[in-house]
């Protein structure tokens, strides 16, 4: 009876109008389920087969894979100081020296009689630890130009662009050796096409021509003069100064380690007085400690002086010229005065 049931496999529906019985033959309909089931069954039992991929270069593989690096910041205060001038250097500490004692050094590597290098530039490699108020914040990238006692020549072709209204300032700025300098009118000719900003490295204005150089923000954008970068101030002289003979720098986070960042420049040439090249370093440093976050520890870990095409790096102790520890006090009144100055500005130019 059931074989009988399973081979009919029909379904009697009567009609209300009293027409005769109708079969519905389901048969194939149901072995086409059944197989597509089976289909699907045989599929997931199938392995999947793991193609070989042949060497990738380093610079092409997935940026994913998470390799174990080696942290960047050097801590060797473990290890103990040698007593003897000839020693393994990575069994002993990095010996510190002065800033005259390094000059001094890559001096003698730079004599005719060694590389023939007498005037090489002197190199300042700043090594920071990047980490913020908080664990999982970090220092942004900064670019900065610090102002230096005794100039050189730095090898940059630097264009000023100044903005100011008056006779006096126009002259002051002329005087201190801008490029370029003047007031509305100089604004309506960028507007119209005539001057192109691109052609200028740095842009300074004074606060009394601030509410005219708001049409000029969209073509600006971040060269827009502001007073946290030092491009708005009432000491045109000072400025141009600053950004014709200062030393441009900027810090970047290594990409795989975000809390170590590095800055290199150029503090002058060997062949400068060492007094001098030591207070263009001790300047650089004080302008890269106002970055400092606000938080405890160091945030200038290593300081080296290096002069191509020498391999030579020599340590220096920075903390002779900057605070080793975040002092509240002094953060408080540089921030006041920053304060001030940012008043003072806003009051000229209303």
């Amino acid at each position: 009876m059931l074989s009988l049931l399973s081979s009919m496999r029909a379904l009697a529906v009567r009609q209300q109008t009293g027409e005769a019985l109708r079969c519905l033959h389901l048969t194939a309909v149901s072995d086409a389920a059944r197989k597509g089931t089976r289909e699907k069954a045989r599929k997931k039992k199938v392995k999947v087969e793991v193609k070989k991929v042949g060497f990738i270069p380093h610079n092409q593989r997935d940026k994913k894979i998470n390799v174990k690096r080696a942290d960047k910041h050097v801590d060797d205060s473990w290890k103990q100081v040698s007593k003897d001038d000839v020693y393994v250097g990575r069994y002993y500490r990095w010996p510190v020296y002065t800033v005259a004692e390094a000059i001094q050094c890559h001096r003698e590597t730079h004599h005719p009689s060694m590389y023939n290098v007498p005037n090489a530039a002197l190199n300042v490699e700043i090594e920071l630890n990047m980490q913020g108020e908080k664990a999982t914040r970090f220092v942004d990238n900064f670019q900065r130009m610090a102002m230096i006692p005794h100039k050189f020549d730095h090898g940059e072709d630097r264009k000023i662009i100044v903005f100011t209204k008056g006779n006096e300032e126009i002259q002051e700025a002329r005087d201190a050796g801008a490029s370029l300098v003047g007031g509305i009118e100089l604004i309506k000719d960028i507007t119209s096409g005539e001057l192109i900003l691109s052609d200028y490295q740095y842009i300074i204005a004074h606060p009394n021509i601030l509410a005219e150089l708001v049409a000029l923000r969209g073509l600006m954008k971040r060269k827009f003069p502001n007073p946290k970068s030092e491009t708005l101030g009432t000491n045109l002289a000072e400025m141009i100064v600053k950004f014709s003979n200062g030393i441009s720098y900027g810090a970047s986070k290594d990409e795989y380690q975000q809390n170590f960042g590095l800055i290199t420049a150029s503090v002058g040439t060997l062949d400068m007085d060492a007094k001098h090249l030591e207070e263009n370093i001790s300047y650089l440093l004080q302008d890269v400690n106002t970055v400092r976050p606000k938080r405890d520890g160091h945030f200038i870990t290593r300081v080296l002086l290096k002069s191509a095409p020498s391999s030579e790096q020599l340590k220096i102790d920075p903390f002779v010229y900057v605070s080793e520890f975040y002092d509240k006090n002094a953060a408080k009144v540089k921030r006041e005065q920053a304060v001030e100055e940012t008043k003072q500005a806003t009051a000229v130019a209303n």
